[in-house]
């Protein structure tokens, strides 16, 4: 009797979550990634040349309007500067807010390989 209860659970929580729309299984998504954590990295660069990196960063988000609620022209996120820009985080260092503009900055973000 109670697999018959687990299973219909499961087919209950799967169609609740297949008639959300892409946006909320999106916030979904991202809630249940920030519950694990991640440890991302970005690195900014002017050109060719690393200027600014920031490590153990969990997401990067899109700004929206206050009252419009409409995308922003950058992203934000907060992480530790490597001042140094020696890929590890060291004493002294440490977590910052950081924002960008997505249509002039060249970055790369990546989850750490560690």
């Amino acid at each position: 009797m109670r697999n018959p209860i687990k299973l219909l659970g499961i087919m209950a929580g799967a169609l609740l979550l297949a008639s959300c729309t892409q946006e909320s299984q999106n916030n979904i998504g991202r809630s249940i990634q920030n519950w694990t954590g991640t440890d991302g990295i970005i690195e900014i660069y002017a050109g060719e040349k690393l200027v600014k990196r920031f490590m153990k960063v969990d997401k990067l988000t899109t700004a929206s309007g206050t009252n419009s609620g409409a995308d922003r022209p950058y992203r934000f996120g907060y992480g530790v500067l490597d001042a140094n820009l020696n890929g590890s985080v060291d004493s002294g260092e440490k977590k910052v807010y950081f924002e960008f503009s997505d249509y002039s900055t060249s970055y790369i973000f990546y989850e750490n390989p560690q």
